[in-house]
Formats: C-alpha cells, sequence, structure tokens
C-alpha cells in the first residue's frame, strides 16, 4: 500500500473528510486529494500534524514498500535542498543590498561631492539606509537562525561597517579645499553594533514565537 492510500484510509478511519483534514492541516482540499491519490507528497511537518489528526503513529503513515519509501525519503532530500538553496538566495540578496546601497551611496557622495548635496547624501546613508538595511539583515538570521550561534557575530561586522563610514566619505563645505579626512568613529561603531543587535534579539524571539 503506498503513502497515500495510508494517508485516505487514516482520514477515512478518523471519520474526517478532506475539508476538514485541510483546514487542520493548512492545506486547500486540492492539496489533501493530491496527497492521498499519489500525485504528491506530503512534507515532514504535515505528516506529523496528521500523525496527530487521525491518531495514527508515524510508523504507520510512513512504513511503506522498500521501493515507494525511498522515493518519499528522495523527495524529502529534495525539498530539504530546495528550502537551503532559497535561504541561500535570501542572504546574499539581503547581504547584496545592504554592500549596494552602501556603494551607491559613496559613488553619489563622490559625484556630488561640493556643497550641501554631499552633507545631504552622507546623512542619509548614515542615519537611514545603513542602519534600515543592517537592521533588516539582522532579523532575518535571528527569525531564521542563520549560521546558527555564530549569527552574534553579524553584530560585530556591522558595528565595524559603521565604524569605518567616516574613513571613506569626508566632511565637505563648499569647496574642495576643505575636506576633512576623518579616523573611524568608535560611536558610530557602537550604533551598528546596537542597531544589528537589537535586530537579531527581534528575530531570536519571532522565532521562539512561531
Amino acid at each position: 500500500m503506498d503513502i497515500g492510500s495510508k494517508i485516505r484510509n487514516a482520514r477515512n478511519e478518523a471519520g474526517c473528510t478532506q475539508e476538514r483534514a485541510a483546514e487542520a492541516l493548512g492545506v486547500s482540499r486540492q492539496t489533501v486529494s493530491n496527497w492521498e491519490n499519489g500525485k504528491s507528497y506530503p512534507d515532514i511537518i504535515s505528516v506529523i500534524k496528521m500523525s496527530d489528526l487521525y491518531s495514527v503513529s508515524l510508523d504507520h503513515l510512513l512504513k511503506e514498500e522498500k521501493e515507494v519509501k525511498e522515493t518519499y525519503m528522495e523527495y524529502l532530500e529534495e525539498s530539504t535542498n530546495t528550502v537551503k538553496s532559497n535561504e541561500r538566495m535570501t542572504k546574499a540578496v539581503l547581504i547584496g543590498v545592504c554592500f549596494v546601497i552602501y556603494a551607491i551611496t559613496q559613488l553619489a557622495f563622490w559625484a556630488f561631492s561640493e556643497g550641501p548635496q554631499a552633507a545631504t547624501f552622507t546623512m542619509i546613508f548614515t542615519t537611514l539606509l545603513l542602519p534600515a538595511s543592517a537592521l533588516l539583515i539582522s532579523v532575518f538570521a535571528g527569525r531564521n537562525g542563520w549560521w546558527g550561534r555564530g549569527k552574534w557575530a553579524i553584530a560585530a561586522v556591522f558595528a565595524l561597517l559603521f565604524m569605518l563610514v567616516p574613513s571613506v566619505t569626508f566632511v565637505s563645505s563648499a569647496t574642495e579645499a576643505v575636506r576633512t579626512f576623518m579616523f573611524p568613529s568608535f560611536k558610530y561603531g557602537a550604533v551598528g553594533l546596537a542597531v544589528s543587535l537589537a535586530g537579531l534579539l527581534a528575530g531570536t524571539l519571532l522565532r521562539r514565537k512561531g
């Protein structure tokens, strides 16, 4: 007997309709039908929920002929790889956005290095764009448990990034002659550390509540 048939029989024996099962499992009725007809496989979380809903053991639902069981395990492995791939993509996009914002703002500063434009771009970058991107990445890292315990190191990375901001920009006035090179700002580095830690804590709390 295949997995779909076992799921269908377990549901019928529990006196549960497909509509009720779908509602309890948080999926559509068509999804439940596809599982029972062998058109698709349920993920492992749904199998665990069905075990509770139908009052049957996981062993009963998953114990299959070798060929069917291997097919299902291949499906779970493929699904897990897809999730991991999507997670890596999200990480790359968020980190990329942060550094693109950093690069574009610096280019804009150099393109408009005279007058109030430079001060405006620097202000937008230091008080809005960089803090917002640091907070966003940190929240996602905490919420999704990225890098395990190592995720807390992100706060140190952002502290360093914030600290170096004055070193790659200039405090500009109306003329080229008054540009002043600024050394790393430990005060702004503390801001980066605080913003990132706040995001990590918020994300971690959301993960625990979820």
